[in-house]
């Protein structure tokens, strides 16, 4: 039994090392046979129009956005606008606001992507909430942000108090007394459905021959789910997780319709527009939109090597 078992092993092993060896031999082209290489442009030239149309509407605004972060540049202050000052990135840093927002904002973004997830778990009765919770996703931002202000949180005719009036609870005023609170439930709410679609493409694609010879060997509902189910559905979390992510970093019509940034709820993205809009500070608007794009690189960066294991063969 040794010799046949060994067989195999070393078989495999040889073929590894032959494979390896090839790569090694085979030499790479250089960068001026690439690109004088009329294939590769063949293949490149169709996608040229895109590209350009991708640089004309994102790029180019960004380098304009990161020049304008380096100048003193107010509104209220024509007189006083200057270049090559670092000015508005020290202010970023050393604002006790903008600390807050950041933090709000890993808050909100851990807080909405765990609950998201955690709610496609088994329980009794998930078939007739996940009908519900597919609704959510239908309706614009905005409108959802009004409806959870007036129609559930209000504190006069709000369902939330209403229900506690039928069952003689307290009447809290939940945007005001659970600000941050308020939000976080109604982005839970909203991104759900967001979640759920992801896991339950997850769930459909595990193999039903695998499954089925589980059954076959006695194993039990745990087992399954231990043993086939979560690390089939490990790639699909960490996809939802770090769409999700990015999405809700995003945050602005939540905060704005709610509590329009008091209260402690201001975003990155919120602060970015209430300095532009309201202090009509271009300069230090510049910054704060510039860290928040390095911010949202970082996790979507950190999120990419995590969920780097979908496109790896198991």
């Amino acid at each position: 039994m040794a010799t046949t078992t060994a067989a195999p092993l070393d078989a495999r092993a040889e073929a590894k090392a032959a494979k390896k060896a090839a790569k090694k031999k085979e030499p790479k082209p250089s960068f001026s046979q690439r690109w004088l290489d009329r294939q590769g442009w063949s293949r490149r030239i169709p996608l040229l129009p895109a590209l350009v149309f991708i640089i004309i509407l994102t790029q180019i605004p960004f380098l304009a956005t990161l020049v304008i972060s380096f100048m003193n540049w107010n509104a209220n202050y024509p007189q006083d606008i200057a270049f090559g000052t670092l000015n508005n990135y020290v202010q970023v840093f050393t604002d006790a606001a903008l600390r807050s927002s950041v933090f709000f904002t890993i808050v909100l973004t851990v807080t909405v992507v765990i609950v998201s997830l955690l709610l496609n778990r088994s329980f009794f009765g998930r078939g007739i909430v996940r009908t519900f919770m597919i609704t959510p996703f239908l309706i614009v931002p905005v409108a959802a942000a009004l409806l959870w202000k007036h129609a559930i949180y209000n504190p006069v005719y709000g369902l939330l108090n209403g229900i506690l009036t039928w069952l003689g609870g307290p009447q809290p005023d939940w945007i005001t007394d659970f600000p941050r609170l308020a939000i976080e439930v109604q982005l839970i709410w909203y991104w759900t459905p967001f979640m759920t679609l992801i896991l339950l493409a997850g769930l459909q694609s595990r193999p039903g021959d695998v499954l089925e010879a589980a059954n076959v060997d006695g194993a039990n509902a745990w087992q399954t789910f231990t043993n086939i189910t979560m690390p089939h559905m490990r790639r699909y979390l960490e996809l939802g997780g770090l769409l999700g992510s990015i999405y809700v970093v995003q945050t602005f019509d939540s905060v704005f319709v709610m509590t329009a940034g008091s209260l402690g709820t201001a975003n990155l993205p919120y602060t970015v527009y209430e300095t532009l809009y309201s202090a009509q500070d271009y300069g230090l608007a510049s910054a704060q939109g510039v860290v928040v794009v390095i911010f949202s690189i970082a996790i979507a960066t950190f999120l990419l090597r995590t969920v780097s294991t979908l496109f790896e063969e198991s």
